[in-house]
């Protein structure tokens, strides 16, 4: 049998290295090129510090007025306000655990308690879909107090 030609062992050593290491790259570029399609796909919700307000009571109501303009949902700062303090006292966690609501399994959340079934109904796009987020609570909640009352300027109790 004729006798192969031996590869020096650097060189075998080099080609391992630089296979493993052409693997690695390939395998680091996938997350990285993957993270950039998804980031660019992700729709940007409306919040109190994304429409230039501050992040607390005064900023949410204003960040929900905005978006209940663009919508044409009637409502005053006066009316949310008002209904914020009487509902949750300005808590966006606040949670009733003791109503016929929650008995039923679906209790009232956020700064103007409402439950998980109408905020779904009224949500309004652009806003996130957790109601406990503020801007998203009042919009949903305004939205469905126009639609049941007319505004929520003329919701005077529970609602």
């Amino acid at each position: 049998m004729p006798a192969q030609p031996r590869r020096a062992r650097g060189s075998r050593r080099l080609a391992r290295t630089l296979a493993v290491a052409a693997t690695g790259v390939t395998v680091l570029a996938l997350p990285i090129l993957g993270a950039t399609t998804a980031s660019a796909a992700t729709p940007t919700v409306a919040t109190a510090s994304s429409l230039g307000y501050a992040n607390n009571l005064d900023g949410w109501i204003r960040a929900s007025l905005q978006v209940m303009a663009q919508h044409g949902i009637p409502g005053t700062y006066n009316g949310i306000y008002r209904n914020v303090i009487r509902e949750s006292s300005g808590n966006p966690y606040a949670i009733n655990l003791w109503d016929s609501n929650a008995a039923a399994g679906t209790p009232s959340k956020g700064l103007l308690q409402i439950i998980d079934p109408t905020f779904n109904a009224y949500h309004v796009s652009g806003t996130s879909w957790d109601s406990y987020d503020p801007v998203a609570n009042i919009t949903a909640s305004c939205n469905y107090a126009a639609a049941r009352y007319g505004s929520i300027d003329n919701v005077f109790g529970a609602y």
